[in-house]
């Protein structure tokens, strides 16, 4: 995608409370920087006098920035939408139309249907039924090498949203929203998608859209119901997304590890004690060690500053026992890696830093989590991130986003070699390996110009130090992070 991605607001019911949403849009943007529009779903009319609404209607008042919204959902706000096809209906705020494809020159796809479902033909103006929902499928999977849309906004919910998933609350899924939108979205596979009318925020764990082991890899889909505008039973943990959601970051907790189903939970099994095939340089009781260069050392993980690093601190994380991969992790070890990032992104916050992560499971035999901090100044995350993804595509290497808080023990089968990025904003890329693979692809992007500008730095093997300068330089770095260092609490 040529230029900067789109930043996007989506928001749930509105209701006819039009100050309050923009008034919250621009202290949202007051904090966050300037946003490119905003999609509402859900109910943008309500039973409020039509005062507020006349004010914008007749230009007195503006949206501050591109709205574009779905139809109505009963017969009561009918009248607000003249034009069956999409309309203006004030300055800034765009009625979408009953259903169709939104594409900007961005190149984000949004496809969209209005109303809530009918179970009869033809539909009323307020309802949409089964063959409003066959068209608009045709219409997208007709397209050569269809993959899936970006966004998909419905009013309602999926029916069975919540099937092997996490649950919203008390509400049953099983019951609620429509069939015909869960079949949709099996069709369109969104990115993401965004749906309201049930007064309440449930962000749904990431689900796959391919069978695995039996069909190619495909991005994950995540839905995010949102909460009416002005709701009053705001969750303490999540004051900033119950009426609205911000696609330019990840919302939402990690799943609990307290083997309920939880990120990094598993079926308690009898773990199988790996053994390296040979000599293993990273193995702590290995003498192939070069112990000089371990800076911290957990239950289960350590630190160890890279040898022939991108810089002084370009840092390892690694698994004490001898594991090939993350995939690979028990969960004690998984969550005790989620401590050492924590620390190292507040200690590289503190140095004027954000950090890169990556794991290039091909080649090597044992987990090598390699962390590189960038200066704040340099870049930003997206910057960063638009390096990867240009550089992997002129290699012909397909760099997948996948969802923050998406697993990847959920992608990827032990086994299976991939290369995987994390940023500290926990975006996240992902390649599965199926042939070849460059191996200095990781630190040739971020030695590039575009990021740290060290290109003489990509091979590791071309920039290591004497053991004496390796020895010193660790030393320091062990002082410094000694603050932020939790296993010296331990």
């Amino acid at each position: 995608m040529a230029g900067k991605p789109l930043r996007v607001l989506a928001c749930g019911d509105v209701e006819g409370k039009f100050d309050m949403l923009f008034n919250r849009v621009q202290a949202v943007q007051k904090k966050s920087g300037e946003f490119d529009l905003l999609l509402c779903v859900g109910n943008f009319f309500g039973s409020t006098p039509e005062a507020e609404w006349e004010e914008y209607r007749t230009c007195a008042k503006k949206a501050p920035i591109p709205t574009y919204v779905l139809g109505a959902n009963n017969p009561e706000t009918v009248h607000y939408f003249p034009d069956v096809n999409g309309c203006e209906l004030a300055e800034n705020i765009t009625y979408l139309g009953r259903k169709g494809i939104f594409s900007g020159t961005s190149g984000l796809q949004i496809a969209y249907l209005s109303g809530t479902e009918s179970l009869s033909e033809p539909a009323p103006a307020y309802s949409f039924s089964s063959k409003d929902v066959s068209e608009l499928k045709i219409s997208l999977l007709s397209t050569p090498k269809f993959k899936g849309v970006d966004i998909l906004l419905t009013s309602p919910w999926p029916r069975g949203v919540g099937n092997f998933g996490n649950k919203p609350g008390e509400m049953d899924t099983k019951r609620c929203g429509s069939v015909l939108i869960s079949n949709l979205a099996t069709s369109l596979k969104p990115r993401y998608h965004f749906a309201a009318l049930e007064k309440t925020y449930y962000e749904r764990l990431p689900y796959r859209n391919h069978v695995v082991l039996q069909e190619n890899a495909q991005h994950v889909s995540r839905f995010i119901a949102l909460a009416n505008v002005g709701n009053t039973s705001k969750k303490k943990e999540e004051p900033a997304c119950q009426f609205f959601f911000d696609l330019s970051k990840q919302h939402g907790k990690k799943r609990p590890s307290d083997g309920k189903g939880g990120q990094h939970s598993q079926l308690k099994q009898p773990k199988k004690i790996h053994q390296p095939t040979g000599p293993c340089w990273f193995c702590l009781s290995s003498p192939e060690v070069e112990k000089h260069l371990v800076v911290s050392i957990g239950t289960h993980c350590y630190l160890a500053l890279a040898k022939g690093g991108l810089s002084n601190d370009h840092v390892l994380i690694l698994p004490i026992g001898h594991y090939q991969s993350v995939v690979e992790l028990s969960s004690e070890a998984m969550e005790e890696i989620d401590k050492y990032k924590s620390a190292l992104k507040k200690f590289f916050r503190s140095k004027g830093k954000r950090y890169v992560l990556f794991e290039r499971n091909y080649r090597s035999q044992h987990l090598q989590l390699q962390v590189i901090p960038v200066p704040l100044n340099c870049c930003a995350t997206e910057d960063i991130k638009e390096s990867f993804i240009l550089q992997a595509q002129e290699q012909e290497i397909e760099l997948l986003e996948i969802p923050e808080h998406s697993d990847i023990k959920q992608i990827a089968q032990p086994g299976t070699p991939y290369f995987y990025v994390e940023l500290d904003t926990g975006e996240k890329l992902f390649h599965r390996i199926k042939k070849k693979f460059p191996l200095q692809f990781g630190r040739e992007v971020l030695a590039s110009e575009a990021i740290l500008n060290v290109p003489g730095r990509a091979d590791w093997q071309q920039c290591t130090a004497s053991r004496d300068e390796a020895e010193a330089t660790a030393k320091a770095f062990r002082e410094d992070f000694q603050p932020f260092d939790f296993s010296e609490l331990q």
